[in-house]
């Protein structure tokens, strides 16, 4: 008898590659303020590395623009240098108080860039996704050859694995599809 868990396991582990998939994507410029481009940039505060988020307030005052307010002035440097050395592409302004980044609208060249990163992480993510397949048809065939489960348990449970797998990539699909229409419309 085949342990449901296997199923479900795997339709864990395929929810969690989309959002990983999405996080990645949150990175990407589409020419729109967002804070979330500050999330991978780590600042050396208070004797350890952490996100911006935490040692300073981020708002977005219009669709171009990020203000970040330190809550500790001390660090407002150390901020400004982490944005420099971070591969954002966006120039810090810092007045003493506040550090403000201007979004540059995107280039046509640059649009095409982009959207080629989108299919690129999409295809990564797809990828993991056969790769989970593949172990958990891997582990069934072996569930089939102690006798453990019968050939149409496996049958069935392969069956569900796909299903599973088609769903997963076709949610992979749509999400990249709507970055790369964000993107090009700007």
């Amino acid at each position: 008898m085949l342990d449901p868990k296997i199923i479900s396991n795997t339709e864990d582990r395929m929810k969690k590659t989309v959002e990983v998939f999405k996080k990645d994507l949150i990175g990407i410029r589409t020419g729109r303020a967002t804070p979330a481009i500050l999330d991978k940039v780590q600042v050396e505060a208070y004797g350890s590395m952490c996100p911006i988020s935490q040692v300073a307030n981020i708002t977005v005052p219009d669709p171009r623009s990020i203000v970040i307010q330190p809550w500790d002035k001390s660090v407002l440097s150390t901020i400004d240098k982490a944005i420099q050395k971070s591969d954002i592409g966006i120039h810090p302004v810092n007045d003493g108080n506040i550090i403000r980044l201007s979004i540059p609208p995107l280039t046509g060249e640059r649009r095409k860039e982009l959207t080629k990163v989108v299919k690129k992480k999409a295809e990564e993510g797809k990828v993991s996704l056969r790769n989970i397949r593949r172990d958990v048809n891997d582990e069934l065939n072996k569930l089939k050859k102690s006798s453990v489960a019968s050939e149409d348990e496996v049958k069935r449970a392969a069956e569900q694995v796909q299903k599973i797998t088609d769903k997963y990539i076709k949610t992979f699909d749509d999400i990249a599809a709507a970055k790369e229409k964000e993107i090009i419309e700007g």
